[in-house]
């Protein structure tokens, strides 16, 4: 019997339906089983034992059975029997792909219903189960994708939104601006098509993970705009800067401003594209020995004398500008950068280097705004100073601003014992 049968009714060429209804209404429960699991038990009945029968079997067959009529599907599907219905959502998704929106239209709105209130379903292994097949069809219905894209439980969701093409730009967006785990942001990345507005989204969370995930991504529409600020953003985060200079469309401009930040392994790899103009090789190439004697400049005429007292120095001259702090990050000079801190928020050194000791990213922001530095210096100082997991780090807002309230930041240093 074909999966679609169900459409009409069939009458059992062994049983009369006045006995169908005595063995529905008085027969034992392996009769009953029995009943609900034939199928050539005519509609009405299977319909009567999936709403009334007391046994979940009885109720656990008909819903597998591929002749009970699909409007019992919503009934079976919030049935107090959790195997009941996982029963009828393995089934829904099973019939779904035949059920055509234009020609069995009924009987796709009551489908869809019913995997609507599946996809709710406080089981997990329920909604798991919608959740690994839907990933695939690509006419799941968008309300149900958006739903199960939703779903706070990563086992549900992240098939939905790292594979399901149901799933639209905007219910995307929407996810990456509200979801709370990075994860998230992550499978939506590792999509095969993105949008550039998507790609944007993903950039705009600061989860510096699915930006990598996105610029490996071949199947990612990355806008000339996009890449731009993409390419001004790398200068904090260095995982990008490969992706970034492998990436098939990349104009001279951007490859001459990577040039200018990238280290030793990445420039390698920009002076051996195949696509820049000489033009743009021999540009790139001078930028690079400019920046080589720059940095061999600074090691060599670095002050490595007392870092407290220099410090002291800088401070009374109004000298300790974040450009110098940034140096001493650079040469790691850990002790200076410390007693900087301190100097410009007012804070012992021991209270600010128990902050980076304690790897607290909130707290470091504190004391980077208390200093009056900005909060991409901030940033730099979680990664280096803080060794701070990436999956903690606290970006700035929009590039520049700090993402935490004043009143937050009292807070903390509160906490710290900086007044």
């Amino acid at each position: 019997m074909g999966i679609l049968d169900f459409l009409s009714p069939v009458k059992s060429k062994n049983m009369l339906f006045a006995d169908e209804k005595t063995l529905a209404e008085k027969g034992s429960e392996k009769d009953r089983i029995a009943l609900a699991r034939n199928e050539r038990t005519t509609q009405e009945i299977l319909y009567y034992l999936s709403d009334k029968d007391p046994s979940p079997q009885v109720r656990k067959a008909a819903a597998g059975n591929p002749s009970t009529p699909m409007q019992a599907a919503p009934l079976l599907s919030k049935d107090r029997d959790e195997d009941v219905r996982l029963t009828i959502a393995r089934k829904l998704v099973k019939i779904l792909p035949s059920l055509t929106e234009e020609k069995y239209s009924q009987l796709y709105a009551f489908a869809v219903q019913s995997l609507g209130m599946l996809a709710l379903d406080e089981v997990l292994k329920i909604r798991k189960a919608l959740a690994e097949t839907l990933k695939d069809y690509a006419a799941t219905p968008p309300a149900l994708a958006a739903q199960l894209a939703r779903d706070l439980e990563r086992e549900v969701s992240e098939p939905i939104l790292r594979f399901c093409a149901a799933l639209g730009d905007d219910d995307m967006i929407d996810i990456l601006k509200t979801h709370p785990a990075n994860w998230a942001a992550e499978a939506i990345a590792g999509r095969k098509m993105l949008s550039n507005r998507v790609s944007q989204a993903i950039i705009d969370t600061g989860n510096v993970v699915a930006g990598g995930i996105l610029l490996n991504n071949n199947g990612a529409q990355i806008s000339q705009e996009l890449l731009e600020h993409i390419v001004e953003r790398a200068k904090e985060h260095t995982e990008w800067h490969k992706p970034l200079v492998a990436r098939k469309a990349l104009p001279p401009l951007m490859a001459r401003k990577l040039a200018a930040y990238v280290d030793k392994s990445v420039r390698k790899l920009l002076l051996e594209r195949s696509d820049l103009d000489e033009a743009s090789i021999k540009e790139i190439s001078e930028i690079i020995q400019r920046r080589i004697a720059f940095e061999e400049d600074r090691r060599r005429n670095f002050d490595r004398s007392n870092p407290i007292e220099r410090a002291q120095k800088f401070h009374t001259t109004d000298d300790l500008t974040e450009e110098v702090i940034t140096d001493a990050i650079a040469m790691q000079d850990r002790e200076f950068v410390i007693a900087a801190l301190a100097l410009r928020a007012n804070a012992s050194m021991n209270d600010v280097a128990k902050v980076f000791d304690v790897r607290a990213p909130k707290s470091i922001c504190a004391v980077c705004w208390r200093a009056g530095f900005s909060a991409r210096l901030a940033l730099k100082l979680q990664q280096t100073l803080g060794r701070i997991p990436t999956s903690q780090l606290i970006y700035p807002r929009g590039g520049t601003d700090y993402p935490i309230s004043p009143e937050i930041m009292r807070l903390q240093l509160d906490v710290i014992g900086i007044e």
